[in-house]
């Protein structure tokens, strides 16, 4: 393979005078790698696509707006904030599914400095309340289904603008959307210092309730400029081992979204890209294979990223022989880890795209690692080559560096990297130290800089890209009275990566069956964290010296036989 092409374009991209020159500066008290030719703020990557004012910007079902109306809603959206008193460090939440609405008013929220909450979609009203507490946002973008969430618990947005997006009718308290797009505006000309926060989105934390981690300006800006190095990077390398030049003009993407925008896949990795490059984002109302296959052949799609899982079931699915698929250049898999077998099929079953993917977290505004084509094909275990900014290594538990190409944790650094976790001191200091991110991941590095994704060190499970902390999955179950005991672990699954599995033991002369704790689960957690897999044992759980559970044992001896499980 061409990996010392790969090398020669590293340097040759990166170095003085290069598009992607990295040069170290001081960030947040920490000397950081930082790209020189980034732009200063997400402000100016939005602002600068006024250039692409007649091309089509956002498609969703019969709806298109271009981009020159898409400035038209975002200008109104930021004037109106500005209006009501919002600042620059003032936070705005977001909550509902991938509708147009949801990025007019990310981006108008970034263009004024004030950071946007993404709200997770799923969450149950308790969920949906505690995020609002812990942000403390002064304005609430949200759907009718949100709205009937909230006003389930109404005192969850006492004393902040709670604004009505497609809403069957208006409803007293509630600011119609089209009220504020009606009165239009001009974008505010604010300063927006990089090292602010551009948006706030949920990962689970070792508490089991969610932590906000504060994405960064400068962190979103470095995240768009690795994506954009990682492909020029591989064209470099593919053109001086072959002598094929890539086009001289790149085709303009048009993307399909299939994952939520409140997560870093879907909105730093899928929509930051395709809105600088004038592209087309194609959104869906839901994830369905076969809609998404009539959207690839009716808009011409050549992107479509999502988890793992989703490209498998567009392969598999009975339409795909017959949809006009031919407009793909790339599938790609973020979220999870690709499974090798799914980088062959898609190389083999789909003729114009090629696989790819990137490795990263929400706490690194987006990705570490990305790889593609020839270089993934060659590696489909692998996550590819930290990007740029990033230093890597692998640590033992005492955060040593362990040696080339041997397995421990794997740790970053550099400018992507976000600030912190709001009102969690404690948990960005466990996290985060003299600048180095703590991934939680375990992994090795090769002698070609390609890292090796092994297993998870933090106690989590990744269904279908969505982190589960195990914690607040047996924090639900042990509010049903009859358990006693409760431990909950990942179950492997070819679909989603992880299903989620608990073992339970019930009180003496109390007796719980599955169903019963599914419902039970059902009032406290969102549907995709409920038990899939769930164990009723008449026997205490083992546990070591220390009297923790023996998780892995547990899981290792349930899982190979899931039959028993019901």
């Amino acid at each position: 393979m061409h990996y010392s092409e790969l090398r020669a374009a590293h340097a040759n991209l990166t170095g003085p005078g290069g598009d992607f020159e990295i040069i170290e500066a001081d960030v947040l008290g920490q000397r950081l790698r930082c790209y020189k030719n980034a732009p200063p703020s997400v402000r100016d990557v939005w602002l600068s696509t006024t250039q692409f004012s007649d091309r089509t910007y956002l498609v969703y079902e019969d709806e298109r707006l271009t981009y020159a109306e898409a400035h038209d809603r975002v200008n109104a959206v930021a004037a109106w904030l500005v209006d009501r008193g919002l600042q620059p460090g003032d936070r705005v939440a977001i909550a509902m599914r991938n509708y147009p609405e949801w990025m007019l008013i990310y981006w108008a929220c970034v263009s004024c400095g004030i950071a946007a909450v993404g709200i997770n979609a799923w969450w149950t009203p308790d969920e949906l309340a505690y995020a609002l507490k812990d942000s403390a946002p002064k304005a609430l973008f949200l759907d009718r289904e949100r709205l009937e969430r909230v006003q389930q618990k109404p005192d969850m947005v006492a004393g902040m603008a709670v604004i009505g997006v497609r809403l069957d009718q208006e409803v007293e308290g509630i600011t119609p959307w089209d009220a504020i797009i009606r009165q239009g505006g001009v974008m505010p000309d604010i300063q927006v210092d990089p090292d602010s926060d551009a948006c706030i989105f949920y990962t689970s934390g070792t508490t089991g309730f969610p932590k906000g981690a504060q994405l960064t300006h400068r962190g979103c800006v470095a995240n768009l400029m690795n994506m954009s190095y990682a492909g020029t990077a591989t064209a470099a390398a593919m053109q001086a081992a072959t002598g094929i030049a890539p086009p001289e003009t790149p085709p303009v993407p048009i993307s399909l979204i299939t994952t939520p925008l409140f997560h870093v896949t879907a909105n730093n990795c899928g929509a930051y890209p395709v809105t600088a490059a004038g592209g087309t984002l194609v959104l869906m109302y839901r994830w369905d294979a076969g809609t998404a296959l009539q959207l690839i052949e009716a808009e011409r799609v050549s992107v479509m990223s999502g988890v793992p899982v989703m490209a498998r079931e567009l392969i598999n699915h009975p339409n795909f022989a017959t949809t006009d698929t031919s407009s793909l250049i790339a599938l790609a898999g973020g979220g999870a880890q690709v499974p090798p077998d799914m980088v062959k099929k898609i190389d083999q079953q789909v003729e114009t795209a090629r696989p790819s993917t990137g490795y990263g977290m929400t706490e690194t505004c987006g990705i570490i690692t990305s790889v593609s084509g020839d270089f993934f094909a060659d590696k489909p275990d692998s996550a590819g080559p930290a990007m740029p900014n990033f230093e890597a290594k692998c640590v033992n538990d005492a955060g040593n560096p362990v040696p080339d190409g041997e397995i421990g944790e794997l740790w970053v650094r550099g400018s992507s990297v976000i600030k912190g976790y709001i009102n969690r001191p404690e948990a960005t200091a466990e996290s985060i130290s003299d600048g180095w991110l703590h991934t939680g991941d375990i992994a090795r590095i090769d002698e070609d800089g390609f890292i090796f994704i092994v297993d998870r060190k933090k106690d989590m499970v990744l269904r279908g890209g969505e982190n589960i902390y195990c914690a607040e999955v047996e924090s639900a179950i042990y509010r049903h009275p009859a358990i006693a005991e409760c431990c909950a672990f990942g179950v492997p699954d070819e679909r989603l990566g992880e299903e989620v599995g608990v073992a339970i033991v019930a009180k003496a002369g109390d007796t719980v069956d599955a169903e019963t704790l599914r419902n039970h689960c059902s009032g406290f957690v969102a549907k995709y964290k409920i038990p899939r897999y769930i164990w009723v044992l008449d026997a205490p759980l083992p546990r070591n010296a220390s009297g923790k559970f023996l998780k892995r044992d547990i899981r290792d001896r349930l899982a190979s036989d899931l039959q028993s499980a019901t």
